[in-house]
């Protein structure tokens, strides 16, 4: 299957770059390019790409922004961000925002194109930088999230772990041996009792509670 990528920069070096690794990579296609977040947000509506390989700071409407917009309407995009940015100021408000990904500018190319295709499947994808910044903020006055976790079932806390190693719903239903239709069930049960946003927080909550050394 090829994956169809949008890569969204205000820099054209950046974009050229990106476009001509990403060009020899015979399973991925870039199917557009944008300057801001604005075209992006259009480009998405026209192109459907897989993934958009997002920049955070542009004009017009930066890339938080833009991601929102995507996912407000297409809650399946995999929007992967790629900055220069690993603050909490940034970070934070991009995975809220929907970011399925978060990897610096400083990504190696190969490292870059795992990702790509990491995202694709459904996978939660982070630079070491930004997940320690994650869990410090999610760290700061969330004495209650250790409680939460007694609301889960077995099964529930089971697929919550395969979701902090990365799985996707088709291999934590492979794993679990149970459908995968079972898995999207528990997946949403458990957003909705640890009152999460996405897959990317709960892996990172499930992380945070040590759930993937059980």
């Amino acid at each position: 299957m090829t994956i169809k990528v949008l890569i969204a920069d205000d820099h054209h070096v950046v974009r050229r770059g990106l476009l001509f690794f990403l060009k020899t990579q015979k399973d991925i296609e870039v199917v557009g390019e944008a300057k801001n977040g604005q075209e992006a947000v259009d480009l998405v509506d026209s192109l459907k790409p897989d993934v958009v390989v997002m920049d955070l700071v542009m004009p017009v409407m930066d890339g938080i922004e833009a991601t929102k917009r995507i996912i407000e309407k297409h809650n399946h995009m995999k929007i992967l961000i790629l900055t220069s940015f690993s603050d909490q100021d940034h970070v934070i408000p991009a995975i809220r925002a929907g970011a399925s990904g978060y990897q610096l500018k400083d990504i190696e190319p190969d490292q870059l194109v795992d990702t790509i295709r990491a995202v694709f499947r459904g996978e939660s994808q982070l630079h070491p930088k930004v997940t320690t910044h994650v869990m410090t903020h999610l760290s700061k006055g969330n004495e209650k999230e250790v409680n939460r976790l007694d609301e889960l079932t077995k099964r529930e806390l089971e697929v919550l772990s395969e979701i902090a190693k990365g799985k996707s719903n088709k291999e934590i239903a492979s794993s679990l041996v149970i459908t995968e239709k079972t898995v999207k069930t528990h997946v949403s049960n458990i957003l909705s009792k640890l009152e999460l946003a996405d897959r990317t927080q709960a892996a990172l909550y499930a992380v945070k509670q040590g759930l993937t050394t059980t």
